[in-house]
């Protein structure tokens, strides 16, 4: 018996598209930061603050080289 050709509808795109959980996650670290700046001097946790803001920087400067090479057609693009 031949299996039918039905494909299940594409998600949203609101529940796909990354970026804004990665903005959530930065502004989350950044809203630690400020509470922790403002609550005492330096420690493993404002570290840590830091270095969730600078590795969802370079999250977002990823999604964005992504996008932009899908955009020119890249062979090797990711499609999001």
């Amino acid at each position: 018996m031949a299996e039918p050709d039905w494909q299940p509808p594409p998600l949203p795109r609101r529940l796909t598209d990354p970026v804004r959980p990665v903005l959530v996650g930065v502004a989350v670290w950044v809203v630690v930061l400020i509470v922790l700046a403002l609550a005492g001097g330096p420690g493993p946790w404002l570290w840590a603050a830091v270095v969730g803001i600078g590795l969802g920087g370079i999250g977002l400067g990823v999604l964005t080289l992504q996008r932009r090479a899908n955009a020119r057609g890249s062979k090797g693009a990711q499609k999001l």
